[in-house]
C-alpha cells in the first residue's frame, strides 16, 4: 500500500514568480535557501548512488546521435539537484531531480512500461523511482516544515512589498 502526499501552500508560484520584480537577486537568494534547506534529502540520494549497476552501463550507448552512457557514479552523484520551476505549465514548485542522463534512465527504466533494462534493473512500481523518490521521502520529515516555512515568509515579502 501506498501513500501518495501532496502540501500546498497557495500562493507560492506567483510570490516566486515575483521576487525578482521586488528585488533583483531575491529569487536566486530563495533557490539558495531552498537548496541548502533540502541538503539532507539531496545527500541521502547522493550517498545511495555506490556502483555501476550493470555492467553494461559502463559501456558507452547513443540513440539518435544522443549520449545515453557510460553510466558513472560521481556524474549521477553531481547531477542530484534542487529545482524551483514557477512556470504556470509546471506540476511541481520545488523538487529534487537527477540531471544526469544515465542516471535518469537508471532511475525510470521500467517504470512506464515493462522493458529488458527495467527487468535486468528489478521490478519498479508505476510512478517510482529507483533511488531518488524513496531517498527523498526517508528525509521528507526533516525538511518539509522547512520549506514550509520558507515559502511562507516568500509570501509574506511580497505581499508586504506590493501593498
Amino acid at each position: 500500500m501506498t501513500a501518495n502526499t501532496s502540501i500546498e501552500v497557495v500562493g507560492v508560484r506567483d510570490a516566486i514568480r515575483s521576487l525578482n520584480k521586488i528585488e533583483p537577486g531575491l529569487r536566486k537568494q530563495f533557490t539558495a535557501d531552498a537548496t541548502r534547506i533540502a541538503q539532507p534529502a539531496i545527500q541521502e540520494v547522493q550517498k545511495n548512488y555506490t556502483k555501476v549497476p550493470l555492467s553494461g552501463m559502463a559501456r558507452k550507448w547513443e540513440q539518435a546521435n544522443k549520449k545515453i552512457f557510460p553510466f558513472s557514479v560521481a556524474k549521477a552523484i553531481s547531477g542530484v539537484k534542487l529545482k524551483v520551476d514557477a512556470s504556470r505549465e509546471a506540476t511541481s514548485l520545488i523538487y529534487i531531480t537527477q540531471t544526469n542522463v544515465a542516471a535518469a534512465v537508471f532511475e525510470a527504466a521500467g517504470r512506464a512500461n515493462q522493458n529488458r533494462l527495467g527487468d535486468s534493473l528489478g521490478q519498479l512500481r508505476p510512478n517510482h523511482t529507483r533511488i531518488l523518490g524513496p531517498s527523498v521521502f526517508r528525509k521528507r520529515r526533516e525538511i518539509e516544515s522547512e520549506l514550509v516555512r520558507a515559502t511562507n515568509e516568500v509570501k509574506a515579502r511580497v505581499e508586504r512589498e506590493l501593498k
